[in-house]
């Protein structure tokens, strides 16, 4: 019998998230750590959709030099890296995995169609979304809300480098509150680094939950799938 307290849910990983220590490129081990734990939620029978970044090996900010639309296509290529990383590491582990792209790279991976990535969910593959929205001026948060309202995801379990939703960094600021739930309106009022202030407002229009955890642990993500108290709810 599952423990599972979601039957479909999205997790959205960073970049960053891949690269480890490192900061760059992508880490086998810590890819493998985070695979393996998926692999357990699919073995609950969750269905599991990711949205990954890019930052690991290119931030749209880094090209400050450079026409922005042109800086974030790279990004886009980034998260498509990442997004056969991913696809590669969760095949190694007996999970079936499709990567579909927002733009198309049939040579790679198919392109994003809503009723084809819901019926590899209900056949219990893992689908991959890279390549953000498809746009520049859109983060891969953005895309996450926009793909998960898409697959009627349950929630948005978002893994970041930071434990909780805080009142400040509490790199910075050793005073800074911790949340253990917060609604939309106080994150965008707040002004809180959750997400962008567009996804922000998309997971709010769509009744969206989120659940805001650490990454570098990558237990957290069964922990989240079973309704465990960790991180910060953000309804």
């Amino acid at each position: 019998m599952s423990e599972a307290k979601y039957k479909r849910v999205l997790l959205k990983l960073s970049g960053e998230a891949l690269a480890g220590e490192q900061k760059t490129g992508v880490n086998a081990k810590v890819v493998g750590e985070i695979c393996d734990k998926i692999k357990e939620v699919v073995q609950m029978g969750v269905q599991v959709a990711i949205v990954v970044g890019g930052g690991n090996f290119w931030r749209g900010r880094n090209g400050h030099e450079m026409e922005r639309t042109t800086a974030d296509y790279m990004g886009v290529l980034a998260t498509s890296m990442n997004g056969l990383a991913l696809q590669d590491a969760l095949e190694a582990r007996g999970v079936y995995a499709r990567l579909q792209t927002a733009i198309e790279m049939r040579e790679i991976a198919e392109p994003f169609i809503q009723r084809r990535a819901t019926r590899h969910l209900e056949k219990g593959r893992v689908v991959i979304f890279a390549g953000g929205t498809g746009h520049p001026y859109f983060t891969t948060d953005t895309a996450a809300v926009l793909r998960a309202s898409e697959i009627k995801a349950e929630i948005i379990l978002l893994g970041k480098s930071i434990d909780a939703v805080y009142s400040a960094d509490p790199k910075v600021d050793p005073t800074a509150q911790r949340y253990e739930s917060i609604s939309y309106l106080d994150v965008l009022s707040k002004d809180l680094k959750v997400m962008d202030s567009t996804a922000t407002a998309l997971c709010r229009d769509n009744n969206i939950p989120l659940l805001v955890f650490g990454i570098s642990e990558p237990e957290n993500i069964v922990k989240a799938v079973k309704g465990e108290k960790i991180g910060t709810y953000v309804s």
